[in-house]
């Protein structure tokens, strides 16, 4: 399976900072020690052009972004300190989902190991989002007639509502989220699908609900191409999940979603999203569980 990485996907933040930015180049280094992913399979993504990024993103937020001129308010909702290298991130994180993205229409799966950054909205960030990747590639794939139409499945513990915010009146974007009914964000635009889960949600309740919601939703949907933000934030102990799924749980719900995108032959798309365990490593070997199940279903 190719992916989208680079080593631009890290930066430095403040010590104390509890968003773990380290979790890229583990994943990265994980997944070729574990023999998951060869060197020639990995894709450097350029930065996103402004003018792809301003298919989804306003120009007065896009041109703060870049001279650095956003207001604190702005600056404490996205949760990044402004500086050049996140601006640089970011644009590699959406290239590198856009690049994903061309991929999966190719091979039948890609990755993108970072993206998923559903809490950007066209003009602001917030939730650790800077920019949104999935509405920029969907967008940049839409507008070369690539596509006509996707999925989002979002699976972070987090409700992605900046991308139902953005795909709120577009009938050709199905936005299915299955989240954290208690939990960040406390204003919720209502997805395509959404599906809420009261706390401490166990493995059995949880697939039970993706189970019956998934195949209706790629039923209604009837996608070109589906993105898939398998967070492993669902997991017991996340810092800011309030969910408790167990590991074979997580195993379980990215088997089923895999195996049923694979079954329906439609092209997908792994993306990161979020995930906050106890350690960066933790949380790259959580992520990696996504890849282990694509291996086992895509070969």
């Amino acid at each position: 399976m190719r992916v989208s990485y680079s080593d631009g996907y890290v930066i430095p933040l403040p010590p104390g900072h509890p968003f773990p930015m380290q979790k890229f180049s583990l994943l990265h280094q994980y997944l070729l020690d574990e023999g998951l992913l060869e060197r020639q399979h990995v894709v450097k993504p350029r930065q996103a052009d402004w003018s792809d990024l301003l298919q989804v993103h306003s120009t007065e937020y896009l041109s703060g972004l870049a001279a650095g001129t956003l207001s604190r308010e702005a600056i404490r909702k996205m949760g990044f300190p402004w500086s050049p290298a996140l601006v640089r991130r970011s644009r590699l994180a959406v290239q590198g989902t856009i690049n994903a993205a061309l991929m999966a229409l190719e091979d039948g799966i890609a990755a993108n190991l970072a993206g998923g950054t559903h809490h950007a909205f066209p003009d602001h960030g917030e939730g650790f989002c800077v920019l949104n990747d999935v509405a920029v590639a969907i967008r940049v794939l839409e507008q070369s007639k690539w596509i006509r139409r996707s999925l989002v499945i979002d699976l972070d513990v987090h409700q992605g509502n900046g991308t139902a915010a953005i795909f709120a009146e577009d009938e050709d974007t199905f936005t299915f989220s299955l989240h954290g009914a208690k939990n960040y964000p406390f204003e919720k635009p209502a997805s395509s699908l959404d599906v809420a889960l009261p706390d401490r949600t166990t493995d059995t309740a949880y697939l039970e609900r993706l189970r019956r919601a998934l195949p209706g939703a790629l039923r209604q949907s009837r996608p070109d191409i589906v993105f898939y933000l398998a967070g492993i934030d669902v997991v017991d102990g996340d810092r800011f999940g309030r969910l408790s799924l167990t590991t074979s749980g997580l195993e379980q719900r990215d088997r089923f979603v895999l195996q049923t995108i694979r079954d329906s032959g439609i092209p997908l798309v792994l993306l990161l999203s979020g995930g906050y365990a106890e350690t960066p490593l933790k949380t790259a070997n959580l992520h990696a569980t996504a890849h282990h199940a694509a291996r086992a279903i895509y070969g």
